[in-house]
């Protein structure tokens, strides 16, 4: 292909080849373009038209492109697709390509402009704020395994947080759900590899390497003083620094030096439960019906990454839990303190992810602005905080991170406009009085524009043309343009006037005057744009020594958002300061679920709150209750007020007590996973394997309907055997729902698991469904008149009835529980017609109108029902 190739079309390939399966932005001139199968993939994601390009080995070239000032729009488009990004960038202009090719001895008509790859975009390298979502950290993981034990290395580029931990191989999927990595990275020859990772070389993923790679980036001789690292954590450190660097082409983004996290420090949680309780997200794959979109008042993006963090992470130490709470409740009881600091949080920068961009060297004049404004406005959030008495012990440990910038916020506030620009192509940005050679460059910039309308007036006297204009363009400069009718007067040698170009109805001119007067403008205007760059670098790098400070700051920021924020919702819902203790129990009083809530407030409907109380004593409830009873809710909602508490927020609840937590599961709903070949119930004895194989007496754990994906006999064994296996084994505090009543018999012998139902009753044949909690067994699951709630048809649900009623006097004569299945015939065709013909019956009844009848009317409808009577 290569061999046929034209010059333009030989570096197109040899860059395509560098950038592998990622898409090639080709720079040419004004427009990205992509060519061959990247042309008609973009084509496809982005909608525009697919065009195409002269031809190579003799078929067209199919070809699009996308303007280079919009496109961040198509690469954020691209991004969401799944694609990988590749931007080949013009390194040179065509004069110095000219240059180049008199050196080398080409013709310079010849000469190719150089392109070369400057950096990959991909979903987990992002820093350009159109390309983030403020309000989610975008983060990106590198695992591998080393002697058993997988190395996890996540990092937010955007903010430069990077974070290292080791954990055992089956709990790498747990680890990742809570990361929720836009993009993952692994060995290319790792069997156990995550099946959607980017794979890079194995060497990229040695300890050594990565210990140094890490060092290198610090500029620090040992790592001691980050912490204590594994050779796991040291080896998927050194594969994601690897990875950086080939994304950015040897460019790194911010990477703040890195913290350890340890096994304990925080509550475990699998895939499954995550998922199943929705976080972060819904079920739907959304954020609305979240955990988080239910509880989210922060007013700031930074704050509401933080806080998704908080919940995704909850602590699991008690005096962490604690001081959280604390602040939290600080703001809780002084609102006007919550009502300033949140107005003056409002108005906040994101200048965690401004500082990103910077250090990464994709800033802009906005950003340095942004970095201003972020670091004075902390500056006034301090001195309003620390002049407030009895701060709780968190406040005080982050108030010294809010100040200390005074020389820096003084530079650039001397140096900058107010509102400086999102480009620095075109200047502008550095304010006057700042640099006086730059003012003095700018005014003779003025000047010789001035200059220039008083030549254009001078002109037009001397040659008697009033339509006599100066005009510019990007191709010829400045020139004077005259109507054609007024051509001659300036065609004559002696005019000091240099004809240029004829149009259809004007003729273009030049003159000495004119020509030096633009030189000047244009030398001026080159010098002033490369001062203000200058002076850019100099502000940037001002800015990148202090990036450790202002990370401290903005993660500070965010901290006093999140805490606000907590305080504002648990002062909206009546929420609850929850105690914690070391002890194993949950005392849960009037507890409610915080999305179900907030959808039924929204609907003008009350929430049934409910109590919940697990120790020692009485630490595995069995709950029954017919389904939309309220069983899933009230387990979800106890392991959602757990959650909550430990991550350090209040709870929806009158009182809570909670017993710390260090792993929590929920084996709530039905699903499969086709992709892996597992059927519901596959997934559903997955997930409880997992539970009894991990979960220990600090653990909580949420069971709904273990066993319903099975035939009754099996399903009901295998719930009572896992119910006994909690109780007995795990020792756990759980909440164990179901159908299956027999398993009430546990009580009998299970000291520890009491007995419970969500409460209904029938009413003249409907059902009432209560939502309360009550001790004792179901005593039935009311499955009947959930399906005639459902919109199951009539008949259906009589022949229900009929084969239960038999099912369940067989059981009462025999003890076999299926016995009275023999003399069942299948949908009898008598018993069918039978209960047809009397729904016919109550079918005419229900559409007579009584009062209009006449007494003969009546007469008629009654023979005649007294026929159809017979007649069955």
């Amino acid at each position: 292909m290569a061999g046929t190739a034209t010059p333009m079309m030989q570096q197109y390939f040899d860059l395509k080849a560098e950038a592998g399966d990622s898409l090639l932005f080709y720079r040419m001139g004004d427009f990205f373009e992509l060519f061959f199968d990247d042309a008609k993939t973009a084509a496809g994601v982005l909608d525009i038209a697919l065009t195409t390009r002269g031809e190579h080995d003799g078929n067209p070239v199919p070809m699009c492109g996308v303007p280079v000032h919009s496109a961040e729009n198509y690469l954020a488009r691209l991004i969401r697709a799944g694609c990988r990004v590749a931007i080949a960038e013009q390194v040179e202009t065509p004069d110095e390509a000219k240059e180049r090719a008199k050196r080398e001895g080409t013709p310079s008509s010849k000469a190719l402009v150089k392109r070369d790859i400057v950096r990959f975009v991909t979903a987990g390298t992002l820093t350009e704020e159109a390309l983030l979502e403020p309000r989610r950290a975008n983060m990106l993981a590198a695992v591998c395994e080393v002697r058993g034990a997988c190395g996890v290395a996540a990092c937010d580029i955007s903010t430069g947080a990077m974070q290292l931990e080791e954990c055992a191989p089956e709990r790498l999927p747990g680890v990742l759900a809570r990361i929720g990595a836009s993009e993952v990275v692994a060995p290319e020859d790792w069997s156990e590899a995550p099946f959607d990772a980017v794979v890079r070389p194995r060497a990229d993923f040695a300890s050594d390497p990565g210990e140094a790679r890490l060092k290198k980036v610090h500029g620090v001789a040992t790592l001691d003083g980050f912490g204590q690292f594994s050779r796991a954590m040291l080896a998927a450190a050194g594969g994601l620094v690897a990875y950086l660097e080939h994304a950015g082409r040897g460019s790194l983004p911010l990477l703040l030096p890195p913290t350890a996290r340890t096994s304990g420090e925080h509550m475990a949680m699998d895939e499954a439960t995550r998922a199943s309780l929705e976080i972060l997200a819904s079920q739907q794959g959304g954020r609305a019906g979240s955990l988080i979109a239910a509880i989210d008042r922060c007013v700031t993006g930074a704050g509401a990454r933080q806080l998704a963090e908080d919940l995704s992470a909850p602590l699991a130490d008690r005096g962490a839990i604690e001081a959280r709470l604390a602040l939290v409740d600080y703001m809780l009881r002084d609102p006007l303190l919550r009502g300033d600091l949140r107005t003056m949080l409002r108005s906040l920068p994101d200048i965690g992810r401004a500082l990103g961009r910077l250090v990464a060297g994709r800033g802009s004049p906005r950003d340095l602005g942004q970095i201003r404004d972020g670091l004075s406005e902390a500056r006034r959030i301090h001195d309003v905080l620390q002049g407030k008495p009895d701060r709780p012990a968190l406040l005080d440990a982050l108030l010294p991170d809010l100040a200390g910038h005074g020389e820096l916020t003084d530079l650039l506030a001397r140096a900058l406009v107010p509102s400086p620009p999102t480009e620095r192509q075109s200047g502008g940005y550095i304010a006057e009085g700042y640099d006086a050679a730059l003012d003095d460059l700018r005014e003779v910039s003025g000047n010789a524009r001035r200059a220039i309308a008083a030549m254009e007036a001078r002109y037009r006297a001397e040659t008697d043309t009033p339509s006599l204009k100066i005009r510019h363009n990007g191709v010829l400069g400045y020139f004077i343009e005259v109507p054609s009718k007024h051509a001659d007067k300036l065609m004559s040698p002696d005019s000091g006037f240099t004809h240029r170009q004829t149009m259809a109805n004007a003729v273009r001119f030049n003159s000495l005057t004119l020509h030096e007067e633009a030189n000047r403008i244009a030398e001026a205007g080159g010098r002033a744009l490369a001062a203000e760059e200058a002076h850019f670098e100099e502000l940037n790098e001002r800015v990148a020594a202090r990036r450790k400070a202002i990370a401290r700051t903005a993660a500070a920021l965010a901290r006093l958002d999140v805490a606000a924020g907590q305080a504002e919702r648990a002062s909206d819902g009546e929420w609850c300061r929850p105690t914690i203790s070391e002890e194993p129990l949950l005392a849960i009083e009037a507890g409610r679920h915080p999305v179900v809530e907030a959808a039924l407030a929204a609907n003008g409907e009350r929430f049934v709150a409910n109590d919940c109380s697990l120790s020692d004593q009485d630490r595995l409830w069995l709950v029954g209750g017919p389904n939309m009873g309220g069983k899933s809710t009230f387990l979800r909602q106890n392991a959602l007020i757990v959650l909550m508490a430990q991550a350090g927020g209040f709870v929806p609840a009158s009182s809570a007590q909670i017993g710390l937590v260090d792993q929590l599961f929920s084996r709530v709903g039905a699903s499969d996973n086709l992709a892996r070949g597992r059927s519901t119930f596959m997934v559903e004895m997955v997930e409880t394997a997992a539970i009894l194989s991990q979960a220990g007496q600090r653990s909580f754990v949420i069971l709904d309907e273990v066993g319903r994906g099975t035939s009754t006999y099996d399903g009901l064994a295998l719930a009572w055997a896992v119910a006994e296996a909690i109780h007995e084994t795990n020792q756990s505090r759980c909440l164990f729902a179901t159908h299956y009543h027999e398993l009430a018999r546990l009580a009998e012998t299970c000291e520890a698991l009491s007995l419970h139902h969500v409460r209904a009753k029938e009413w003249k044949g409907d059902l009432v469904l209560l939502h309360e909690l009550a001790e004792g067994a179901a005593d039935r699951s009311y499955g009947l008149a959930v399906a005639k709630l459902a919109g199951v048809p009539a008949p259906v649900v009589k022949r229900a009835r009929s084969v239960l009623d038999k099912l369940e006097k067989g059981r009462a004569e025999t003890g076999g529980l299926a016995a009275g299945l023999g003399d069942l015939p299948l949908f009898a065709a008598s018993l069918a017609a039978e209960e047809e013909k009397c729904d016919t019956l109550r079918e005419k009844l229900r559409e007579t109108d009584v009062d209009a009848l006449s007494p003969r009317d009546a007469l008629d409808l009654l023979y005649e029902l007294k026929r159809e009577a017979d007649s069955s």
